[in-house]
């Protein structure tokens, strides 16, 4: 009987609508999607008093349950990266710069000269922004961008070689994410992988032994992801090129991640830029515009006029080929390039990776000093931390980290999941990790109301 009365105290959907703060949230959200979110609260409240999960209805909770359930509208979230990996595949790789977010939203909500010539009053080609984009950074011909990097490879191999070889050295047939291999995305394109050499040594004698009538590309694929050391050998790029122009074989270059800023000078000694690529002499080079690049997802094919030409001619272009937003974030952030100082202070992928660890300390210890505050332990600790996105193999940087000790790490990790934004860290030596390194500035007071929620709420 004291159940069917507490079912009778629920109150109904149209008293909720009522209430001012759920009034105040139709002027933010549309009045369906709040009255959907009250009516979910409301039926899962009847479910847990008859489950008895509690005996007390309180109006205001209520409220306040639907407030968060339509904060959750969305299935795709911003979320707080404490991992310190800074291309993270899994949380959506690059941030974007703001002048690529404020160039997307200025073409979002306009109509844009995409595929118009505004000097010739005519139809115009929509990689003509990028074109001239990429120009003003390298020294090359012409330039087109599909969706993402295997796109590039894909869609140049199945231009250039379909029904023909592409002789490829045996160390180069990498992984590329997400189980993709080069050797699959060849054999979808219509090319016929012709391996050369062994694991770890490959010579130029392997390439040119190997030629035939039927070889349409040599190919050179840049282990981004991974490192082969000790008794090694492999063809340099220029050496490559000049075989391909002995025996009239174009060469193709896939370097995965695609960076404008030579990081040798940085410490970072195994990635080459697109410019010293280039520079070497292959007819094609393919890389990623959102790992080092550090804008949105895309594939970029830039080299020779010929080659870009036939392949943008291809069917599958239209398939692949990407849309104003992407462009749009593409041009302003390449623009950033023009000057190697304002792209490091501006891209976001790049501060973080390059970022002193004097600078990365005091936000770590901004942060701890935030959370002991709030009465929740915590310390500063040195550790290491990776660039990411299969950039960069085996070049952990210095990191500054705020190490919080309890005695179930994996349970606060699954709780900080569910906050408000959610907080991805990590677990090292039974203590919840955050790494300073890819915790933005904006982001320190939220981490510290999440973090408060999860240990004082009364769960936990």
């Amino acid at each position: 009987m004291e159940k069917v009365n507490l079912l009778r105290n629920i109150p109904s959907v149209d008293r909720i609508l009522k209430n001012e703060k759920i009034k105040a949230l139709i002027t933010e959200y549309s009045y369906s999607q709040v009255r959907e979110s009250v009516r979910k609260v409301l039926d899962r409240l009847r479910l847990k008093l008859l489950n008895e999960k509690f005996s007390v209805i309180d109006e205001e909770s209520i409220v306040e349950e639907i407030k968060r359930q339509i904060s959750k509208r969305y299935s795709l979230k911003p979320v707080i990266n404490a991992t310190g990996v800074v291309i993270h595949t899994n949380l959506g790789r690059a941030i974007l710069p703001e002048e690529a977010i404020r160039h997307m939203v200025e073409i979002a909500q306009s109509y844009s000269n995409l595929e118009y010539d505004l000097e010739k009053g005519k139809r115009g080609k929509r990689y003509t922004h990028i074109v001239e984009a990429v120009k003003r950074i390298v020294n090359v011909e012409s330039a087109i961008v599909v969706n993402n990097n295997a796109a590039a490879v894909f869609l140049t191999l199945n231009t250039l070689a379909h029904g023909k070889e592409v002789i490829v050295s045996r160390g180069e047939l990498v992984e590329i994410g997400g189980s993709f291999r080069i050797p699959d995305v060849m054999a979808q394109s219509g090319a016929i992988l012709k391996e050369v050499g062994t694991t770890n040594k490959t010579r130029l004698s392997d390439y040119e032994n190997a030629i035939t009538e039927n070889t349409a590309l040599l190919m050179k694929v840049h282990r981004s992801n991974f490192k082969i050391i000790g008794f090694t050998e492999e063809v340099s790029i220029r050496r490559l090129c000049e075989l391909g122009k002995n025996k009239g074989i174009p060469v193709m270059v896939d370097l995965g991640s695609g960076c404008f800023i030579d990081l040798k000078k940085y410490g970072f000694y195994e990635e080459p830029s697109v410019q010293e690529v280039i520079n070497e002499g292959p007819d094609i080079v393919t890389f990623s515009g959102d790992k080092l690049l550090g804008g949105t997802q895309a594939g970029f094919i830039i080299g020779k006029s010929m080659f870009v030409e036939k392949i943008s001619k291809n069917p599958l272009m239209r398939a692949l080929r990407v849309d104003k937003l992407t462009l749009s974030a593409l041009e302003a952030t390449l623009m950033l390039y023009l000057d190697e100082k304002e792209a490091i202070e501006k891209i976001p992928t790049l501060r973080m990776i390059l970022e002193p660890p004097e600078k990365i300390r005091k936000r770590a210890v901004r942060i701890m000093k935030m959370l002991k505050n709030k009465g929740i332990e915590a310390n500063l600790k040195e550790d290491l931390s990776m660039p990411g996105g299969g950039s960069l193999p085996e070049a952990g940087v210095k990191t500054y980290v705020v190490a919080i000790k309890t005695a179930q790490p994996e349970e606060l990790a699954k709780r900080l999941r569910y906050t408000q934004p959610p907080v991805i860290g990590r677990i090292k030596d039974d203590s919840f990790v955050l790494d300073a390194r890819t915790i933005q500035e904006r982001e320190i007071p939220l981490l510290g109301k999440a973090l408060e929620q999860v240990f004082f709420s009364s769960e936990y």
